[in-house]
């Protein structure tokens, strides 16, 4: 399948999924993965399963790992924060994961080395991020349980 052909069909997969229902009275769009979302249970797993379709013709097209991890991430958040009932649902609607699955398969394309290099500086940040968040709970983990061994003793 040509690179063209490859990129219509993600395209409207992405539109899709994303943004092919406006809402009305708004300038809003939302698609099938924030509909989906809506269903208990069931409704972010198929989201999530389109959502990697994506992915895989990203691997299938060889792009390179931190691109390909990014991606995962943003279907990944989009997957964990669904479940949050309300406000999940409304994430999703907001953050469109597919559509910027794409777009970053399309720059990627366009410029390799610039996109790679800003894929992998967000992946540096968000474990970065992650292990500051873990840090701060172990921290907080034993100021509580110091606070309560003071409080007893």
């Amino acid at each position: 399948m040509s690179n063209e052909l490859l990129s219509k069909k993600l395209d409207k997969l992405a539109w899709l999924l994303d943004n092919s229902i406006k809402v009305p009275g708004t300038s809003w769009k939302i698609g099938l993965d924030g509909i989906l979302g809506l269903l208990p249970g069931i409704g972010d797993l198929s989201a999530g399963l389109l959502s990697t379709y994506i992915l895989y013709q990203a691997v299938k097209i060889k792009v390179p790992r931190a691109i390909i991890a990014r991606m995962g991430l943003n279907v990944l958040l989009e997957s964990v924060i669904g479940v949050i009932p309300i406000f999940g649902d409304l994430f999703d609607f907001a953050f469109k994961a597919n559509q910027r699955n794409v777009d970053l398969m399309r720059k990627y394309v366009l410029n390799p080395r610039e996109t790679t290099r800003q894929s992998t500086l967000t992946l540096i940040a968000l474990v970065a991020f992650f292990f500051v968040v873990l840090g701060l709970m172990v921290w907080g983990m034993f100021a509580l349980v110091a606070a309560v061994i003071q409080v007893l003793f």
